[in-house]
């Protein structure tokens, strides 16, 4: 036996026995170390480095990792077998999952205007923003020898009388802590609890000056996971955070995290993963912010997709990657919080946007019904850049949709210097057709340097090198000067930030092999729709709207995505960027009994297109995977200067 200890960066050491041979990737799983494995360990990512401080490990060379480096320790864990007792240091670089967990600041009128705005529009559509929720502030006559009426019957009048119900259910979790509140109290308490269809639910009971009845909006994305909480009675924002998905070290993609799941014990690991590891410290980081305790939350909402909904959950998701790609679920009533150990109200309802097909999910049916081309005449486009690019077509008449494997690009997976949109990420890029150097916008505070690139700054600098005719057509670098290096084998990159301009210390650069990845993701959004026109026998000239959502940075630069064939070539009008749809469809959710049930009736109205059996797709993306496209008509806008 052996023992290797992991130094976290800014954290405690973690101590674990091993055997000889052990893979260190595996060995900081089981340890539940947090080390960022995008490609889930088969070494393609690069992500996954760490630096051997004393001992021995039997190693393979990457092209990820330089000589130089190496020789300084540096080391993949994925690549990495224990040979004696050993310690490796493990950065929190800037794509780990734990890193940079974000509270918003709500005083900004630009956070607080997405979910007012959305609410109007639904507002308009006949939506009602109720919900059954209260909180009911009641004085009773304390018990004397001459009243004898037990707490549950004085209770039960109280709520009767106040609240108007003809009848009120008292459930176990409440009924333990009646007499101990009810005498701390004097018998002056707050209860809250649901009222729908003349029943009163009690759900707590607590002191009369606890009066918060608290919602909680949540986006599971593969990536990264974003929070709301809000006030049922008022709509009004409580707090906003964000996270990396734990479950990204079992790989970036969801084929990868279900194969994961499928293995012994896996299943209950990537359930721990976001629930453990990422949903309870959000919860515990917003209810401190907003000042409440987390059995205020009475209700819960969530938007992802088919397989992050089956992780999260609990229920087995192979059958979402095999033929004929049925899942266990579509739409589930009945979940409680207390059922998946959620730090909230253990009666609190969870509401889980009905998923479409095994890759349409949630997100995309809670994103439609926040977009509101449900209840349009004009044919609109709604696109959600993500792992997994997804997409629905149509109008108030019909509406199909369908999803391709975009891969992690576009969140900063799959690219060497990659990185979701926190600080330090370059979200916009300008490059000077002349000298070749770039003008970044940087996420942070000013003077922030970079660390990486976010999927919003991935398009820019693509479609600016493009441009000024410093990348061809399948993205191979032509041109040469200072901001150009090449490696031994000729592959080039272009630099963005030297190691004196970073952050870390780290060149920021991309190359052939990430400019490569990206024009793949970018091709599959693009077949993807062509695909879905051709299905219904449409045109892009017959698009009216294009909506984009996907939380890749604070907006994405449409001329530069029409430029590199991400998107069609319609004019630049039509665009319209709607951030984190899913989140904000949640929210709906969660503060509206008719959003909620507009939800399961838009996703029950949507055909669902699978591109994986569809005879045209392939050749479509094969056609794509070209700057901007194998057939230039499409695109008589892109531009190249030479």
């Amino acid at each position: 036996m052996s023992k290797v200890i992991f130094q976290i960066e800014g954290g405690s050491p973690v101590q674990i026995e091993c055997n000889i041979g052990d893979n260190l990737l595996e060995l900081a799983r089981r340890a539940n170390v947090a080390i960022d494995a995008p490609c889930s360990g088969n070494g393609s990512c690069g992500k996954c480095r760490v630096k051997l401080v004393e001992g021995e490990l039997e190693s393979l060379k990457s092209r990820h990792i330089s000589d130089e480096e190496y020789t300084e320790g540096w080391r993949l864990s994925c690549s990495s077998k224990v040979v004696s007792d050993c310690t490796v240091f493990v950065p929190d670089i800037a794509s780990a999952y734990q890193s940079r967990m974000k509270t918003a600041d709500l005083s900004s009128p630009k956070e607080i205007a997405i979910f007012t705005e959305a609410q109007e529009a639904l507002k308009k559509s006949g939506i009602a923003f109720t919900n059954g929720y209260r909180a009911l502030e009641l004085t009773m006559a304390e018990p004397s020898l001459d009243d004898t009426m037990p707490d549950n019957e004085r209770l039960t009048r109280a709520i009767t009388e106040s609240s108007g119900a003809e009848k009120v259910e008292i459930p176990h979790t409440v009924m333990v802590r009646l007499a101990a509140v009810l005498r701390e109290t004097g018998f002056h308490v707050c209860v809250k609890g649901l009222l729908k269809d003349g029943v009163f639910r009690c759900m707590d009971i607590c002191p009369p000056e606890d009066r918060a009845i608290v919602g909680c909006a949540i986006d599971i994305g593969t990536t990264t996971v974003t929070m709301v909480l809000t006030d049922l009675e008022t709509g009004s924002l409580l707090a906003k955070g964000s996270s990396g998905n734990g479950q990204i070290r079992y790989g970036a993609d969801v084929i990868n995290r279900i194969i994961e799941q499928g293995r012994p014990g896996g299943r209950k690991k990537l359930q721990d993963a976001i629930i453990k590891d990422t949903l309870t410290p959000i919860i515990a980081n917003l209810c401190k912010s907003a000042g409440i305790s987390a059995r205020s939350i009475l209700r819960l909402s969530v938007g992802a997709n088919t397989t992050m909904n089956h992780l999260f959950v609990g229920v087995d998701a192979q059958s979402v990657r095999m033929e004929p790609y049925i899942p266990s679920f579509f739409h589930w009533e009945g979940l409680l919080a207390g059922d998946l150990k959620l730090p909230a109200n253990p009666l609190a309802e969870v509401l889980i946007a009905p998923n479409i097909g095994s890759y349409v999910g949630g997100d995309i049916t809670a994103g439609t019904l926040a977009s509101g081309i449900w209840d349009k005449d004009e044919l609109s486009l709604f696109i959600d850049l993500g792992t997994n690019g997804e997409i629905v077509f149509g109008n108030r008449d019909f509406l199909m949709s369908c999803a391709c494997s975009a891969g992690p690009a576009f969140e900063g997976g799959d690219i060497s210097c990659g990185m979701r949109a926190t600080d330090g990420a370059v979200e916009a890029c300008v490059v000077d057709k002349n000298t070749m150097e770039p003008t970044l916008t940087v996420v942070g505070d000013p003077g922030q340097k970079c660390v990486g690139i976010c999927g919003s700054g991935i398009i820019d600098i693509i479609s600016e090198l493009f441009r000024c005719g410093i990348i061809n057509a399948k993205g191979l670098f032509i041109r040469e000067g200072e901001r150009i290096r090449r490696d031994a084998h000729g592959m080039g990159r272009y630099v963005l930030a030297t190691e004196q301009e970073s952050e870390t210390g780290r060149e920021v650069s991309i190359n052939e092999v990430d400019i490569d990845n990206f024009i793949r993701a970018k091709g599959a959004i693009f077949s993807a729709i062509i695909t879905l026109l051709q299905s219904v026998d449409m045109t892009v000239d017959m698009i009216d709207h294009v909506y984009v959502a996907g939380g890749i940075g604070s907006g994405i630069n449409m001329k530069n995505a029409v430029n590199i064939g991400m998107f069609p070539d319609v004019e630049l009008e039509k665009f319209t960027y709607i951030g984190n749809s899913s989140l904000t469809g949640a929210y709906t959710m969660v503060m509206s009994d008719d959003a909620a049930a507009k939800t399961a009736e838009v996703a029950a109205n949507m055909t669902y297109l699978e591109l994986s059996t569809h005879p045209g797709y392939m050749d479509s993306f094969v056609a794509a995977c070209f700057l901007p496209h194998t057939d230039s008509r499409l695109f008589p806008n892109s531009t190249q200067e030479m």
